[in-house]
């Protein structure tokens, strides 16, 4: 169920990670959205909150760290 919920939260993450200009916003952005869905996920399964929380956060922080703004162009 943890695999399951970490797959679905990276995908989350790395599909919208790309929302800003440059790494720093896609960074915020992403780690802001990371923390929400895995809040909601960890609220949804049972597990600790504020963990799934820091976990989403981190993932989503990274993600957007690393991604470029045209890996995934939404305005397509």
């Amino acid at each position: 169920m943890k695999f399951s919920m970490l797959t679905i939260l990276s995908l989350t993450c790395l599909s919208l990670a790309a929302c800003g200009s440059s790494p720093t916003d896609r960074a915020l952005s992403g780690g802001g959205i990371g923390a929400a869905t895995g809040a909601a996920g960890a609220a949804a399964t049972g597990g600790s909150v504020g963990g799934g929380a820091l976990l989403g956060g981190v993932i989503g922080a990274g993600v957007g760290a690393l991604t470029d703004e045209d890996d995934i162009d939404l305005d397509d």
